[in-house]
């Protein structure tokens, strides 16, 4: 007896995974050990991956199946109707965009990254812009055919590839409820921090130091180093499939938090994609949930739990081990007040939670106004200060600081930037619903022990895979739909407190 149009689609999309994980992994190499000068060798290589996943999973015989096994799904669980709708919506996605332009795109974003890393070492922006000008051309064909075939609009089918179900409507009414306090909440929180301003921490923190400190707390967290890796990188990123993770940072001899935060960031991606459910790994509905509830695993880490006074006070004795650090400056009260410093910068990955929502505005915008032809990458640089001194008061000294800083345009990732508020916003609602939930979690994380902390999470998020949409997940875990509510109140609460206040919310 043969197996089931459904039991047989289950194959097809496990060979489907097994291709993502090489993709993957050849990407984690471009950007970690490959030569600079193989970028066009591994071009071709990733390009004749992502052409032969693309027949695979456009080929007849899928779309065959895929209408049998809808036809009747008489004696499917929930689990398997879930995944026969993700593997329908991968399919969708897929056959919309013809196996050259995959091909294209992939080439000219491979190149586009090796000169990406060029011109951020040589701090020319015009070394790059070519190059970015193919993508961006390459991106705009890709949008509108696939805002024609899910009927969408072609910005909006980008954010679905990322962040399915969300669109500009739902981003544009989002950012709007944290543009009506965000400005006045930084001017507020800055003044209040001159009048107890930190005292410096100053020395010289080794990177192999630094790389020590971050492995013991990344252990501390759960991460396992028999299926995953800590390396660096010139962009922080997480790359892998569940049983193989790799996880990059970057660090900074003159700054001690950079790199800890950048890997505990990135950390937080891997233990979402380790949590999801096992039984399901090789398939769509086996996945994550889209980039914005990935980034809301990465900052409630990086954000919420790093800067807060229960993780200062377990990370105090791990610094005095690995730097010798001592004194005034080095007590609980005043790491806490440098890990939660806001001021007007300029460097994303470096953004405080209060500023970090302004920064991805303006990529937002500008990555809108690149793909619809209304501005030309040649005015990048110009625009992108002109956004920064708009938004944030201040002007990029430099392409690395303004235009170059992120990668994402270069490897054609447009569509993804949203995510990175919306996930800001998902963690501070996620968050309030853990604290309620995990008794006496703050003296647990005081103890570097994260075991209630992600036990909540596997349960509400990170088992539930792609199974639900976001919206969904979120009624279940915390009762409410997306609001920018909890993450105001999470703000308020922390960046202008008393002296005397409670450390609930911070």
């Amino acid at each position: 007896m043969s197996a089931s149009p459904y039991k047989q689609l289950e194959q097809e999309f496990k060979r489907l995974h097994a291709f993502r994980g090489a993709l993957a992994l050849l990407r984690w190499d471009a950007a970690v050990m490959m030569p600079r000068g193989s970028a066009d060798v591994r071009g071709e290589q990733l390009a004749a991956l992502e052409t032969e996943h693309h027949a695979l999973l456009t080929a007849p015989r899928v779309i065959r199946l895929l209408d049998r096994a809808q036809a009747n799904t008489q004696g499917l669980e929930d689990w398997q109707i879930a995944n026969l709708h993700e593997m329908r919506r991968q399919r969708d996605h897929a056959i919309a965009t013809p196996a050259t332009l995959v091909s294209r795109l992939t080439k000219a974003a491979s190149r586009a990254e090796s000169r990406w890393l060029e011109a951020r070492a040589q701090g020319k922006f015009e070394a790059f812009a070519p190059y970015l000008e193919e993508v961006v051309h390459l991106v705009r064909d890709k949008a509108a055919l696939l805002g024609q075939a899910l009927n969408l609009a072609p910005y909006d089918a980008l954010v679905d590839e990322f962040s399915p179900g969300l669109t500009t409507a739902d981003i544009d009414a989002m950012f709007k409820a944290l543009s009506r306090r965000l400005s006045s909440l930084i001017r507020e929180a800055i003044a209040e921090q001159e009048v107890r301003p930190a005292l410096p921490l100053t020395g010289k923190f080794p990177p192999a130091k630094q790389r020590a400190l971050a492995v013991e707390v990344m252990k501390s967290v759960g991460f396992p180093f028999d299926r995953g890796r800590l390396d660096e990188s010139e962009h922080p990123f997480t790359e892998g499939v569940p049983g193989d993770i790799r996880v990059t940072t970057r660090f900074d001899p003159d700054d001690l938090f950079s790199g800890l935060l950048g890997a505990l960031h990135e950390t937080g991606h891997a233990m979402y994609d380790l949590g999801l459910p096992q039984d399901w790994r090789d398939q769509p509905v086996g996945r994550d949930r889209g980039m914005a509830l990935e980034e809301s695993q990465s900052l409630l880490i990086e954000m919420i739990v790093c800067r807060s006074r229960p993780f200062v006070r377990y990370i105090q004795p791990l610094l005095a081990k690995h730097f010798g650090t001592s004194g005034p400056e080095w007590d609980v009260e005043n790491i806490y007040g440098h890990l939660t410093r806001v001021r007007r910068g300029l460097i994303r990955v470096d953004a405080d939670e209060l500023t970090y929502p302004l920064h991805i505005m303006l990529r937002y915008e500008l990555e809108k106004q690149l793909l619809a032809g209304e501005l030309a990458v040649r005015d990048l640089p110009e625009a992108w200060n002109a956004g920064m001194e708009e938004r944030l008061g201040i002007r990029p000294a430099n392409d690395v600081e303004g235009c170059l800083q992120d990668i994402h345009w270069a490897v054609g990732s447009f569509g993804y930037f949203p995510s990175y508020a919306l996930g800001a916003v998902i963690a501070a609602q996620l968050y309030e619903s853990l604290r309620a939930d995990v008794q006496g979690l703050d003296e647990q994380l005081a103890r570097g022990e994260f075991s209630g902390f992600f036990a909540w999470l596997r349960t509400n998020v990170h088992g539930l895979g792609a199974k639900v949409p976001v919206q969904e997940l979120l009624r279940g875990a915390t009762g409410k739909p997306l609001s920018a509510t909890s993450f105001m109140r999470y703000v308020e609460a922390k960046y202008l407190e008393t002296p005397a206040s409670s450390s609930a919310a911070a």
